[in-house]
């Protein structure tokens, strides 16, 4: 599978969501038949698309009808929602901010210590709702706002860095053991991020319900150009599912895999689930919604770090409602809206009655699917071309 990059040293080819394509299967069923709902813990949740643990995307206003809806909404428990009693205020300022100001600004906001009473207070919010209320932190902070967070009624914790494995090393702080974290939690704990199959499985002997995929493919993400670092989203989730798949072989145990990241449009999703996801996390696609707090920006998980950002703020611009981005009516022609009405049409037309049918769609590995027959929309900047 590799090829030579010069003498005695080889690389693997791997593959993102602009260079395959899916092929429609030998039967196809009515989308309104199929079955798009996805099991993490002993829950089950309607819909497979979860909105990003990004300040842009999530606050309580959000979380709250993304459980309405039927799906989950990650709430970042070390963003402004945690560091500001009032973070509309903060949130106010970076979308006024210049571009040339915007991450000195973001960085100085972020510089407001957490308070850690604010993790209860948020949790306690969207639980008077009666929705699922799924937080995040890093593995330093794990602990701490893991209990926090349990104690006031979270119903999913996530621990997420850069990139994540079991065997982190470090002599300035305290290293989480993830599994020990996983047994003392008693709700489902998900744990991201990474993007190789040997890690996946280390990762799934930890304990973990669910496993988040993807370094670096974000939009407002730059870990790729700022470290160099990351795999082809393609790849990396069919390399996720093959472990995944090996490990429930051996163990009996089934640990669903997320894709995070890296995808702009309903057809990349598609294309998630067709490489082996169970569920997909978004930012940018929920980033345009009237109800996400960022007033049409959005800006990476890292872009705050103090001396490396790995992320950068973009305009997204605001298109329609949530509701709308996730099951239309669609209002614009590029596959950003209805997301959840296109993976139905894909899985129906694929032959696939449920996700983990879909995971066994044919693939192609096919560039021209971007362009080939698109000149017209190329030149106009409409649909596929924009």
């Amino acid at each position: 599978m590799a090829e030579f990059i010069g003498r005695g040293r080889k690389a693997r080819r791997c593959y993102g969501f602009d260079e395959i394509a899916l092929v429609p299967g030998m039967v196809t069923i009515n989308p309104h038949e199929v079955d798009t709902s996805f099991v993490l813990g002993d829950k089950t949740y309607k819909v497979p698309i979860l909105a990003a643990a990004m300040d842009g995307v999530v606050d309580v206003v959000f979380a709250v009808k993304m459980g309405q809806l039927g799906g989950l909404a990650v709430l970042n428990l070390e963003g402004v929602q945690t560091r500001y009693e009032n973070p509309n205020e903060v949130l106010d300022e970076i979308a006024k901010a210049t571009p040339e100001a915007a991450t000195k600004l973001v960085q100085g906001i972020y510089n407001e210590p957490i308070k850690e009473k604010l993790v209860s207070v948020r949790v306690k919010q969207i639980k008077e709702h009666n929705v699922p209320c799924i937080v995040s932190a890093i593995p330093q902070r794990a602990e701490r706002f893991g209990a926090l967070a349990q104690e006031a009624g979270a119903d999913i914790f996530v621990v997420q860095s850069t990139v994540t494995s079991v065997r982190h090393i470090s002599t300035e702080y305290k290293v989480l053991d993830l599994e020990k974290f996983c047994k003392k939690m008693k709700i489902p704990v998900i744990i991201g991020n990474c993007v190789t199959h040997d890690v996946a499985l280390e990762l799934f002997a930890t304990g973990a319900s669910a496993l988040l995929v993807g370094i670096g493919p974000g939009a407002a993400c730059t870990t790729r150009g700022v470290l160099g670092i990351g795999v082809p989203q393609v790849t990396a989730t069919a390399d996720a599912a093959e472990a995944r798949d090996f490990y429930l072989k051996k163990t009996g145990r089934y640990v669903p895999i997320i894709t995070d990241g890296g995808m702009r449009t309903g057809g990349d999703i598609c294309k998630a689930f067709a490489c082996g996801a169970d569920a997909v996390m978004v930012g940018s696609a929920f980033a345009r919604t009237k109800e996400a707090p960022g007033r049409g920006y959005h800006w990476g998980m890292a872009t705050p770090h103090a001396n490396l950002p790995r992320g950068t703020r973009i305009f997204v611009g605001t298109t329609g409602t949530l509701e709308e981005i996730l099951f239309g009516p669609a209002r614009l022609d590029d596959g950003s809206q209805n997301l959840v009405g296109a993976l139905q049409l894909s899985m129906g037309s694929v032959g696939a009655k449920t996700i983990k049918e879909m995971n066994l769609t044919e693939i192609i590995i096919a560039p021209s699917i971007q362009t080939e027959g698109k000149i017209f929309q190329q030149v106009q900047r409409v649909g596929m071309g924009k």
